[in-house]
Protein backbone atom coordinates (compact mmCIF):
# COMPACT_ATOMS: atom_id res chain seq x y z
CA UNK A 1 0.00 0.00 0.00
CA UNK A 2 1.84 3.35 -1.12
CA UNK A 3 -0.30 6.07 0.27
CA UNK A 4 -1.64 6.42 3.79
CA UNK A 5 -3.80 8.88 4.46
CA UNK A 6 -3.61 10.74 8.25
CA UNK A 7 -6.40 12.38 9.31
CA UNK A 8 -4.63 15.02 11.65
CA UNK A 9 -4.14 16.74 7.93
CA UNK A 10 -7.46 17.72 7.97
CA UNK A 11 -6.59 20.82 10.00
CA UNK A 12 -4.37 21.28 7.52
CA UNK A 13 -6.86 21.26 4.41
CA UNK A 14 -9.35 23.28 6.55
CA UNK A 15 -6.92 26.15 7.25
CA UNK A 16 -6.35 25.93 3.48
CA UNK A 17 -9.43 26.12 2.38
CA UNK A 18 -9.83 28.45 4.75
CA UNK A 19 -7.32 31.11 2.73
CA UNK A 20 -9.06 29.97 -0.76
CA UNK A 21 -12.35 31.35 0.45
CA UNK A 22 -10.80 34.73 2.12
CA UNK A 23 -8.51 35.47 -0.90
CA UNK A 24 -11.53 36.38 -2.81
CA UNK A 25 -12.70 38.88 -0.40
CA UNK A 26 -11.10 42.72 -0.60
CA UNK A 27 -10.19 44.91 2.61
CA UNK A 28 -13.40 46.64 2.41
CA UNK A 29 -15.72 43.26 1.83
CA UNK A 30 -13.52 41.83 5.10
CA UNK A 31 -14.11 44.78 6.71
CA UNK A 32 -18.01 45.05 6.22
CA UNK A 33 -18.29 41.16 8.17
CA UNK A 34 -17.57 43.36 11.57
CA UNK A 35 -17.76 41.37 14.69
CA UNK A 36 -18.97 38.69 13.10
CA UNK A 37 -16.35 37.35 11.17
CA UNK A 38 -14.85 35.32 13.83
CA UNK A 39 -18.04 33.55 14.53
CA UNK A 40 -18.92 33.51 10.95
CA UNK A 41 -15.24 31.66 10.31
CA UNK A 42 -15.71 29.36 13.19
CA UNK A 43 -19.34 28.19 11.96
CA UNK A 44 -17.78 27.25 8.04
CA UNK A 45 -14.48 25.16 9.98
CA UNK A 46 -17.47 23.21 12.13
CA UNK A 47 -19.47 22.69 8.89
CA UNK A 48 -15.98 21.36 7.05
CA UNK A 49 -15.01 19.60 10.20
CA UNK A 50 -18.14 17.86 10.41
CA UNK A 51 -17.80 16.47 6.55
CA UNK A 52 -14.67 15.04 7.30
CA UNK A 53 -13.92 11.17 9.39
CA UNK A 54 -12.21 11.65 12.70
CA UNK A 55 -10.76 9.84 14.96
CA UNK A 56 -11.70 9.40 18.57
CA UNK A 57 -8.74 10.93 20.34
CA UNK A 58 -5.43 12.62 19.49
CA UNK A 59 -3.18 10.40 21.47
CA UNK A 60 -3.36 7.36 18.94
CA UNK A 61 -3.00 7.95 15.16
CA UNK A 62 -5.65 6.57 12.55
CA UNK A 63 -4.24 5.58 8.98
CA UNK A 64 -6.66 4.36 6.02
CA UNK A 65 -5.44 2.11 3.23
CA UNK A 66 -6.67 -0.39 0.92
CA UNK A 67 -6.67 -0.98 -2.51
CA UNK A 68 -9.48 -2.14 -5.00
CA UNK A 69 -8.91 -5.48 -7.04
CA UNK A 70 -11.04 -6.20 -9.59
CA UNK A 71 -10.80 -8.40 -13.01
CA UNK A 72 -12.45 -9.81 -15.87
CA UNK A 73 -12.31 -13.80 -16.15
CA UNK A 74 -12.12 -15.33 -19.39
CA UNK A 75 -12.31 -19.25 -18.91
CA UNK A 76 -12.27 -22.87 -20.58
CA UNK A 77 -13.38 -25.94 -18.86
CA UNK A 78 -13.24 -27.99 -22.38
CA UNK A 79 -16.74 -28.16 -22.53
CA UNK A 80 -17.71 -24.84 -21.72
CA UNK A 81 -16.22 -21.14 -22.43
CA UNK A 82 -17.55 -17.75 -20.48
CA UNK A 83 -16.43 -14.58 -19.12
CA UNK A 84 -16.86 -13.12 -15.30
CA UNK A 85 -16.23 -10.06 -13.63
CA UNK A 86 -15.61 -10.14 -10.29
CA UNK A 87 -12.90 -9.08 -7.32
CA UNK A 88 -9.80 -11.11 -7.56
CA UNK A 89 -9.73 -13.51 -4.48
CA UNK A 90 -5.82 -13.60 -4.60
CA UNK A 91 -5.72 -10.42 -3.31
CA UNK A 92 -9.00 -8.97 -2.55
CA UNK A 93 -10.28 -5.54 -2.19
CA UNK A 94 -9.59 -4.02 0.97
CA UNK A 95 -9.89 -1.18 3.49
CA UNK A 96 -7.72 -1.10 6.59
CA UNK A 97 -7.44 0.94 9.36
CA UNK A 98 -3.84 1.37 11.50
CA UNK A 99 -2.50 3.18 14.14
CA UNK A 100 0.07 3.24 17.05
CA UNK A 101 0.56 5.80 20.20
CA UNK A 102 4.77 6.39 21.23
CA UNK A 103 4.25 4.88 25.04
CA UNK A 104 7.66 5.40 26.17
CA UNK A 105 11.11 5.13 24.68
CA UNK A 106 11.44 2.87 22.12
CA UNK A 107 7.44 1.21 23.63
CA UNK A 108 4.62 1.78 20.82
CA UNK A 109 1.16 0.48 20.83
CA UNK A 110 -1.40 -0.15 17.89
CA UNK A 111 -3.80 -1.53 16.33
CA UNK A 112 -4.86 -3.23 12.68
CA UNK A 113 -8.76 -3.22 11.64
CA UNK A 114 -8.67 -4.96 7.81
CA UNK A 115 -12.23 -5.41 6.49
CA UNK A 116 -12.00 -7.37 2.86
CA UNK A 117 -14.48 -6.27 -0.04
CA UNK A 118 -16.09 -8.73 -2.48
CA UNK A 119 -17.91 -7.96 -5.43
CA UNK A 120 -18.41 -11.34 -6.81
CA UNK A 121 -15.31 -13.18 -5.53
CA UNK A 122 -13.72 -14.96 -7.93
CA UNK A 123 -12.11 -18.49 -5.74
CA UNK A 124 -16.19 -18.59 -5.60
CA UNK A 125 -17.32 -18.44 -9.58
CA UNK A 126 -18.13 -22.19 -10.95
CA UNK A 127 -19.92 -23.01 -14.26
CA UNK A 128 -23.54 -22.06 -12.84
CA UNK A 129 -23.29 -19.31 -10.58
CA UNK A 130 -21.89 -16.62 -12.24
CA UNK A 131 -21.21 -14.55 -9.09
CA UNK A 132 -20.15 -17.22 -7.11
CA UNK A 133 -21.69 -17.28 -3.50
CA UNK A 134 -21.64 -14.69 -0.65
CA UNK A 135 -21.54 -11.37 -3.57
CA UNK A 136 -21.22 -8.19 -2.64
CA UNK A 137 -20.35 -8.60 0.84
CA UNK A 138 -17.72 -7.98 3.70
CA UNK A 139 -15.62 -9.87 5.80
CA UNK A 140 -13.09 -9.25 8.82
CA UNK A 141 -9.65 -10.07 7.78
CA UNK A 142 -7.88 -8.58 10.83
CA UNK A 143 -9.20 -7.02 14.08
CA UNK A 144 -6.00 -7.12 16.80
CA UNK A 145 -3.81 -4.67 18.83
CA UNK A 146 -0.51 -5.13 19.60
CA UNK A 147 2.54 -4.05 21.82
CA UNK A 148 6.00 -3.69 20.25
CA UNK A 149 9.41 -3.01 21.63
CA UNK A 150 12.50 -2.16 19.53
CA UNK A 151 14.38 -4.12 21.42
CA UNK A 152 12.31 -7.28 22.56
CA UNK A 153 9.70 -7.13 19.38
CA UNK A 154 6.13 -6.90 19.05
CA UNK A 155 3.45 -8.84 20.50
CA UNK A 156 0.35 -9.20 19.21
CA UNK A 157 -3.90 -10.13 20.20
CA UNK A 158 -6.68 -10.95 17.94
CA UNK A 159 -7.36 -11.92 14.35
CA UNK A 160 -4.26 -12.05 12.58
CA UNK A 161 -1.82 -14.04 10.70
CA UNK A 162 -0.48 -16.81 12.56
CA UNK A 163 3.44 -17.84 12.06
CA UNK A 164 3.10 -19.55 8.70
CA UNK A 165 0.20 -17.33 7.50
CA UNK A 166 1.30 -16.74 3.76
CA UNK A 167 4.55 -18.57 4.40
CA UNK A 168 5.45 -19.57 0.57
CA UNK A 169 3.87 -16.46 -1.01
CA UNK A 170 5.59 -13.92 1.23
CA UNK A 171 8.95 -15.07 0.00
CA UNK A 172 7.98 -13.54 -3.34
CA UNK A 173 10.09 -10.43 -4.05
CA UNK A 174 8.47 -9.48 -6.58
CA UNK A 175 5.64 -7.65 -8.04
CA UNK A 176 4.21 -11.15 -9.02
CA UNK A 177 3.51 -11.30 -5.11
CA UNK A 178 -0.36 -9.94 -5.25
CA UNK A 179 -1.37 -11.86 -8.69
CA UNK A 180 1.21 -15.01 -8.89
CA UNK A 181 2.22 -16.59 -5.56
CA UNK A 182 2.62 -19.84 -4.45
CA UNK A 183 -1.36 -20.11 -4.18
CA UNK A 184 -2.60 -18.20 -7.44
CA UNK A 185 -2.86 -21.48 -9.57
CA UNK A 186 -5.62 -22.88 -6.21
CA UNK A 187 -7.05 -19.83 -5.29
CA UNK A 188 -7.81 -19.63 -10.00
CA UNK A 189 -9.36 -22.89 -9.94
CA UNK A 190 -11.14 -21.97 -6.83
CA UNK A 191 -15.19 -23.59 -7.10
CA UNK A 192 -15.45 -24.46 -10.52
CA UNK A 193 -16.70 -27.99 -11.20
CA UNK A 194 -14.75 -30.78 -12.48
CA UNK A 195 -15.15 -32.33 -15.82
CA UNK A 196 -13.81 -35.57 -17.34
CA UNK A 197 -15.11 -36.29 -20.81
CA UNK A 198 -17.32 -33.44 -20.41
CA UNK A 199 -19.10 -34.72 -17.65
CA UNK A 200 -18.82 -34.20 -13.97
CA UNK A 201 -16.89 -36.19 -11.01
CA UNK A 202 -19.28 -37.59 -8.47
CA UNK A 203 -22.67 -36.40 -7.87
CA UNK A 204 -25.72 -36.96 -9.18
CA UNK A 205 -24.91 -35.07 -11.88
CA UNK A 206 -23.35 -31.80 -13.34
CA UNK A 207 -22.85 -29.15 -11.18
CA UNK A 208 -23.88 -31.44 -8.01
CA UNK A 209 -20.65 -33.88 -8.09
CA UNK A 210 -16.59 -32.56 -7.11
CA UNK A 211 -14.58 -28.81 -7.63
CA UNK A 212 -11.39 -28.48 -7.78
CA UNK A 213 -11.49 -26.97 -4.24
CA UNK A 214 -12.23 -30.51 -3.46
CA UNK A 215 -9.28 -32.52 -4.62
CA UNK A 216 -6.80 -29.46 -3.71
CA UNK A 217 -5.72 -29.95 -0.04
CA UNK A 218 -3.85 -27.77 1.90
CA UNK A 219 -4.69 -25.31 5.19
CA UNK A 220 -4.91 -22.39 3.22
CA UNK A 221 -6.57 -22.44 -0.59
CA UNK A 222 -5.45 -25.51 -1.28
CA UNK A 223 -2.10 -24.86 -0.61
CA UNK A 224 -0.13 -27.39 1.51
CA UNK A 225 2.67 -25.50 3.73
CA UNK A 226 1.40 -22.33 5.08
CA UNK A 227 -1.72 -21.50 7.34
CA UNK A 228 -4.66 -18.73 7.77
CA UNK A 229 -5.63 -16.29 9.71
CA UNK A 230 -7.15 -17.15 13.01
CA UNK A 231 -7.69 -15.49 16.66
CA UNK A 232 -4.39 -15.92 18.18
CA UNK A 233 -1.27 -14.57 20.04
CA UNK A 234 1.53 -13.70 18.16
CA UNK A 235 5.27 -12.87 18.64
CA UNK A 236 7.43 -10.89 15.77
CA UNK A 237 11.20 -10.66 17.11
CA UNK A 238 13.35 -7.56 16.43
CA UNK A 239 15.68 -8.25 13.16
CA UNK A 240 18.85 -9.37 13.93
CA UNK A 241 21.44 -10.02 10.85
CA UNK A 242 18.76 -10.15 8.47
CA UNK A 243 16.33 -12.90 10.15
CA UNK A 244 12.99 -12.46 12.14
CA UNK A 245 11.93 -14.88 14.24
CA UNK A 246 7.73 -15.27 14.29
CA UNK A 247 5.75 -17.30 16.89
CA UNK A 248 1.87 -17.80 17.63
CA UNK A 249 -0.50 -19.99 19.57
CA UNK A 250 -4.77 -20.35 19.29
CA UNK A 251 -7.45 -21.37 18.44
CA UNK A 252 -8.21 -24.72 20.21
CA UNK A 253 -5.26 -25.47 19.62
CA UNK A 254 -2.70 -24.18 16.53
CA UNK A 255 0.67 -23.51 17.08
CA UNK A 256 3.77 -22.71 15.40
CA UNK A 257 6.75 -20.65 14.30
CA UNK A 258 9.04 -19.16 11.11
CA UNK A 259 12.09 -18.11 9.76
CA UNK A 260 12.58 -15.18 7.58
CA UNK A 261 15.51 -14.07 6.22
CA UNK A 262 16.11 -11.30 4.11
CA UNK A 263 19.74 -9.41 3.06
CA UNK A 264 21.83 -7.78 -0.33
CA UNK A 265 25.10 -9.83 -1.09
CA UNK A 266 26.35 -7.75 -3.68
CA UNK A 267 24.51 -7.45 -7.23
CA UNK A 268 21.86 -9.95 -5.32
CA UNK A 269 18.84 -9.66 -3.57
CA UNK A 270 18.13 -12.36 -1.25
CA UNK A 271 14.43 -13.50 0.54
CA UNK A 272 13.54 -16.79 2.36
CA UNK A 273 11.12 -17.94 5.01
CA UNK A 274 10.97 -21.24 6.43
CA UNK A 275 8.07 -22.32 8.85
CA UNK A 276 6.13 -25.51 10.83
CA UNK A 277 2.69 -25.55 12.71
CA UNK A 278 0.85 -28.00 13.95
CA UNK A 279 -3.14 -28.13 14.65
CA UNK A 280 -5.75 -30.18 16.78
CA UNK A 281 -8.57 -27.57 15.37
CA UNK A 282 -10.53 -29.28 12.83
CA UNK A 283 -12.71 -26.45 12.79
CA UNK A 284 -10.34 -23.92 12.38
CA UNK A 285 -7.64 -25.51 10.18
CA UNK A 286 -9.11 -27.78 7.66
CA UNK A 287 -6.53 -30.35 7.25
CA UNK A 288 -9.44 -32.78 7.62
CA UNK A 289 -12.49 -32.58 9.23
CA UNK A 290 -11.81 -35.93 11.27
CA UNK A 291 -12.41 -35.09 14.69
CA UNK A 292 -9.28 -34.56 17.22
CA UNK A 293 -7.34 -34.09 14.07
CA UNK A 294 -3.73 -34.61 14.51
CA UNK A 295 -2.33 -31.89 11.55
CA UNK A 296 1.38 -30.92 10.42
CA UNK A 297 2.54 -28.64 7.51
CA UNK A 298 5.63 -27.22 7.08
CA UNK A 299 6.78 -25.18 4.22
CA UNK A 300 9.71 -23.00 2.42
CA UNK A 301 10.23 -20.75 -0.06
CA UNK A 302 12.36 -18.01 -1.53
CA UNK A 303 13.55 -15.85 -4.42
CA UNK A 304 16.87 -14.86 -5.40
CA UNK A 305 17.22 -11.62 -7.85
CA UNK A 306 20.08 -10.13 -9.84
CA UNK A 307 19.46 -6.84 -9.46
CA UNK A 308 20.76 -4.86 -12.11
CA UNK A 309 19.16 -7.63 -14.87
CA UNK A 310 16.04 -7.73 -12.71
CA UNK A 311 16.25 -11.73 -13.54
CA UNK A 312 14.89 -13.85 -10.60
CA UNK A 313 14.16 -17.31 -9.58
CA UNK A 314 10.92 -17.47 -6.65
CA UNK A 315 10.09 -20.94 -5.89
CA UNK A 316 9.01 -23.33 -2.59
CA UNK A 317 7.64 -26.70 -1.54
CA UNK A 318 5.27 -27.61 1.25
CA UNK A 319 3.74 -30.36 2.64
CA UNK A 320 0.61 -31.46 5.31
CA UNK A 321 0.34 -34.54 6.96
CA UNK A 322 -2.87 -35.57 9.38
CA UNK A 323 -2.34 -38.64 11.09
CA UNK A 324 -5.58 -38.78 12.15
CA UNK A 325 -6.55 -40.01 8.19
CA UNK A 326 -4.44 -42.92 8.66
CA UNK A 327 -6.09 -43.83 11.65
CA UNK A 328 -9.62 -43.25 10.71
CA UNK A 329 -9.02 -45.37 7.60
CA UNK A 330 -6.17 -47.31 6.31
CA UNK A 331 -6.52 -46.72 2.88
CA UNK A 332 -6.04 -42.51 2.96
CA UNK A 333 -3.05 -40.91 1.90
CA UNK A 334 -2.21 -38.49 4.88
CA UNK A 335 0.25 -36.65 2.95
CA UNK A 336 -0.18 -33.17 1.31
CA UNK A 337 2.57 -32.11 -1.19
CA UNK A 338 3.37 -29.55 -3.67
CA UNK A 339 6.60 -27.60 -5.06
CA UNK A 340 6.29 -24.77 -7.68
CA UNK A 341 8.99 -22.31 -9.08
CA UNK A 342 8.69 -19.27 -11.23
CA UNK A 343 11.17 -17.18 -13.81
CA UNK A 344 11.11 -13.97 -14.86
CA UNK A 345 12.37 -10.47 -15.25
CA UNK A 346 11.54 -7.58 -13.36
CA UNK A 347 12.84 -3.69 -14.97
CA UNK A 348 11.91 -0.07 -15.47
CA UNK A 349 11.62 -0.87 -19.71
CA UNK A 350 9.31 2.26 -19.97
CA UNK A 351 9.12 5.40 -18.13
CA UNK A 352 5.36 4.16 -16.33
CA UNK A 353 6.78 1.56 -13.94
CA UNK A 354 8.69 -1.08 -13.56
CA UNK A 355 7.57 -4.19 -15.88
CA UNK A 356 6.81 -7.81 -14.44
CA UNK A 357 7.48 -10.99 -17.07
CA UNK A 358 7.36 -14.13 -15.32
CA UNK A 359 6.06 -17.49 -16.05
CA UNK A 360 5.27 -20.63 -13.31
CA UNK A 361 5.06 -23.95 -13.01
CA UNK A 362 3.23 -25.65 -9.70
CA UNK A 363 3.06 -29.55 -9.04
CA UNK A 364 0.45 -31.12 -6.13
CA UNK A 365 0.94 -34.39 -4.76
CA UNK A 366 -2.19 -33.84 -3.45
CA UNK A 367 -3.53 -36.55 -0.32
CA UNK A 368 -6.81 -38.02 0.55
CA UNK A 369 -9.99 -36.33 1.12
CA UNK A 370 -12.27 -38.94 2.96
CA UNK A 371 -15.72 -36.44 2.21
CA UNK A 372 -15.20 -36.17 -1.51
CA UNK A 373 -16.33 -39.03 -3.35
CA UNK A 374 -15.71 -39.27 -6.86
CA UNK A 375 -17.15 -42.24 -8.46
CA UNK A 376 -21.07 -42.97 -6.07
CA UNK A 377 -19.77 -46.49 -5.17
CA UNK A 378 -20.46 -46.20 -1.49
CA UNK A 379 -17.84 -46.08 0.74
CA UNK A 380 -15.38 -44.85 -2.27
CA UNK A 381 -13.26 -41.49 -1.61
CA UNK A 382 -10.31 -39.59 -3.06
CA UNK A 383 -7.22 -41.42 -2.39
CA UNK A 384 -4.77 -39.09 -4.02
CA UNK A 385 -4.73 -36.57 -7.19
CA UNK A 386 -2.16 -35.49 -9.61
CA UNK A 387 -2.17 -31.97 -10.70
CA UNK A 388 -0.32 -29.80 -13.07
CA UNK A 389 -0.53 -26.27 -13.43
CA UNK A 390 1.12 -23.97 -15.43
CA UNK A 391 1.02 -19.82 -15.82
CA UNK A 392 2.45 -16.80 -17.37
CA UNK A 393 2.10 -13.40 -17.07
CA UNK A 394 2.99 -9.41 -17.44
CA UNK A 395 2.58 -7.18 -14.48
CA UNK A 396 2.36 -3.25 -15.05
CA UNK A 397 2.99 -1.05 -12.84
CA UNK A 398 1.93 2.70 -12.95
CA UNK A 399 4.17 4.77 -10.68
CA UNK A 400 1.83 7.71 -10.68
CA UNK A 401 -0.84 6.43 -10.21
CA UNK A 402 -0.33 3.41 -7.99
CA UNK A 403 -1.75 0.88 -9.68
CA UNK A 404 -1.14 -2.58 -11.43
CA UNK A 405 -2.64 -3.55 -14.63
CA UNK A 406 -1.73 -7.48 -15.05
CA UNK A 407 -2.49 -9.96 -17.86
CA UNK A 408 -2.34 -13.54 -16.67
CA UNK A 409 -2.34 -16.80 -18.29
CA UNK A 410 -3.25 -20.54 -16.52
CA UNK A 411 -3.45 -24.08 -17.05
CA UNK A 412 -4.56 -26.59 -15.04
CA UNK A 413 -4.42 -30.78 -15.63
CA UNK A 414 -4.08 -34.01 -13.96
CA UNK A 415 -6.02 -37.16 -12.85
CA UNK A 416 -8.18 -38.40 -9.80
CA UNK A 417 -7.13 -41.76 -8.41
CA UNK A 418 -10.54 -43.23 -6.10
CA UNK A 419 -10.17 -45.64 -3.16
CA UNK A 420 -11.92 -47.84 -5.50
CA UNK A 421 -8.85 -48.09 -7.58
CA UNK A 422 -10.50 -46.25 -10.32
CA UNK A 423 -8.57 -43.48 -12.27
CA UNK A 424 -10.14 -40.24 -13.72
CA UNK A 425 -8.18 -38.39 -16.05
CA UNK A 426 -9.87 -34.45 -15.43
CA UNK A 427 -10.16 -32.05 -18.69
CA UNK A 428 -7.85 -29.42 -19.13
CA UNK A 429 -9.15 -25.90 -17.58
CA UNK A 430 -7.66 -22.61 -18.84
CA UNK A 431 -8.25 -19.21 -17.94
CA UNK A 432 -6.79 -16.03 -19.15
CA UNK A 433 -7.35 -13.24 -16.42
CA UNK A 434 -6.70 -9.38 -16.78
CA UNK A 435 -7.37 -6.62 -14.51
CA UNK A 436 -6.01 -3.44 -12.39
CA UNK A 437 -5.18 -3.29 -8.73
CA UNK A 438 -5.20 0.30 -7.26
CA UNK A 439 -3.91 1.26 -4.22
CA UNK A 440 -5.48 4.47 -2.17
Amino acid sequence: MNSVFKLSSSRLALVAAFGLVTAGFTPAAAADLGGDCCADLEERIAELEATTARKGNRKVSLNISGWVNESVFFWDDGTERNAYVGTNSLEQSRFRFTGDAKIANGWSAGYTLEIGVQGAASNKFDQINVDGTSPNSLIVRKSNWYLKSSTYGKVTVGLEGTATYHLLDDADATNTRNYSDAQAAAVAQGSFFLRSNGNGVGGAGFGTGLRWSDILRGVDNGTPGQNGRRNIVRYDSPEIAGFVVTASWGEDDTGGVALTYKNVFGDFKVLGKVGYEQSSDEGSTKCSSIPDQDCQWWGAAGTIMHVPTGLYVYGGFGQNHDSTEEDFNPLADANDKMWFIQGGIEQRFIPLGTTTIFADYRHDDAGSNLGANPTGLGGDFVKDSDLNFIGAGVVQNIEAAAMDLYVIYRHAEGDVNAASGTKIGLDDFSMVMTGARIQF
